[in-house]
């Protein structure tokens, strides 16, 4: 069998004359691209010539990524236990971020050179002669994900006999290099809301807010729960003998179209937790829950009867309220209450941390309470609000050894 190798731009390529066919009598070629150096190429075809000499090579299906990548997707939740539809959203996100490098090459021609460089891409972005943004850089998590998704495709490729060898294994993900000036400068805190901030966010919500605005809001606060959390709440997750709650579950509806809403359980095993509420937060359900109770009498048979808590009223009675909606009152009451216009629900639960934190709770109970079994967010905000109670607590031990210094160790 005779080989050649040459280079193309930056890659060297290889091309095996693997015999004759036999019905056509025509010269069978094999070549594959994409090596860094020409040693990387002929390592690769001496290998597929020694399987070739002991009859144990497999030909590779041709396909191209983007056949591949349908072929994974379809499988991915089919196999194992059901996948969650928001998981399965984010897959399809990430699957399709390949596209933009290897959507019709063919699969078995990808390199692990090639594969690296993409993911390189994703984090750096990529613009073009003008200075044109063609690919937005992403943050280290959406890469990380990305990356998990590049393994599964090429590893279903593998199985089905598409590729040999999986090109994403061995990536690495590229992260910036921070340095020490960059960690010791590192003081960037999410955005939350002040303690009076609060009060007149909460007053706004009771004087000029709209249906059940005051008891979204209010319970957001006083609960630091994620909002698709909250729009889950059912009555049997409220326990009004010993003012507690139970999370157990989140609500989940892209569309934002009421009766197209799922339920799941939480992503984490930390989030299914029950914390206790302050008693006049959980009066304001029960008074919620009286209030659907007469809406069910009026709709009767039409009433969505689920047991949520935050339900719609209306045309969708009883169906759960929408994270978009949450997302669109919250804006109109910081407008009218004259506060930072970028908060967002999620900035409550941070407010949350930090006036836990200036109570005196440990960052253990908070995490606890906010159902992470680690957060860095959370992390840096405790740190930021007890930084002078840590400093206090310095000044006191040095005072203590001071006082307990004899007048002859002076």
């Amino acid at each position: 069998m005779k080989g050649s190798f040459y280079k193309r731009g930056n890659t060297w390529s290889y091309m095996l004359d693997v015999g004759t066919d036999p019905i056509t009598g025509k010269r069978k070629q094999k070549s594959k691209g994409g090596f860094k150096t020409k040693k990387e190429a002929q390592a690769f075809a001496a290998t597929i010539l020694s399987e070739m000499n002991s009859g144990t090579y497999l030909e590779e299906k041709k396909m191209t990524f983007e056949e591949l990548s349908d072929l994974w997707f379809e499988s991915y939740g089919k196999l194992g236990n059901p996948k969650k539809l928001g998981t399965i959203r984010i897959r399809d996100s990430e699957r399709k971020r390949f596209l933009q490098f290897f959507k019709k090459i063919i699969v078995s021609e990808i390199s692990h050179d090639q594969y690296q460089q993409a993911l390189i891409t994703l984090k750096k972005g990529h613009m073009d002669d003008n200075g044109k943004t063609i690919i937005k850089g992403l943050a280290d998590n959406s890469v990380s994900g990305t990356h998990a998704t590049g393994v599964m495709i090429f590893e279903y490729g593998v199985k089905i006999g598409a590729i040999k060898n999986n090109p994403a294994k061995g990536a690495f993900i590229p992260k910036e290099t921070k340095t020490v000036k960059d960690l010791e400068e590192n003081n960037e805190l999410p955005k939350y809301l002040e303690k009076d901030e609060l009060s007149r966010f909460l007053e706004t919500a009771k004087n000029h807010g709209l249906e059940f605005d005051y008891e979204i809001f209010n319970t957001l606060a006083y609960t630091g729960l994620r909002v698709g959390e909250l729009c889950s709440l059912k009555e049997n997750d409220l326990n009004f003998e010993e003012d507690k709650i139970r999370i157990t579950k989140t609500v989940y509806n892209p569309t934002n179209r009421y009766n197209l809403y799922s339920v799941h359980t939480p992503k984490t095993k930390a989030s299914i937790r029950e914390i206790d509420v302050d008693p006049e937060v959980m009066l304001n359900l029960k008074d919620l829950l009286l209030q659907h109770g007469f809406e069910k009498k009026r709709k009767q048979n039409k009433y969505h009867d689920e047991g949520f808590v935050f339900a719609r009223t209306g045309e969708y009675a009883g169906y759960p309220l929408v994270i978009k909606i949450v997302n669109n009152r919250m804006k109109r009451l910081l407008k009218l209450a004259k506060l930072n216009p970028d908060l967002s629900p999620h900035s409550l639960r941070h407010t949350h941390v930090s006036l836990l934190a200036e109570a005196g709770a440990s960052l253990e109970q908070i995490m606890q309470r906010l159902g992470h079994s680690n957060d860095e967010i959370t992390r840096r905000i405790y740190l930021h609000i007890t930084k002078p109670k840590r400093k206090e607590a310095a000044q006191k031990f040095s005072e203590l050894m001071k006082a307990s210094k004899k007048p002859d160790d002076c």
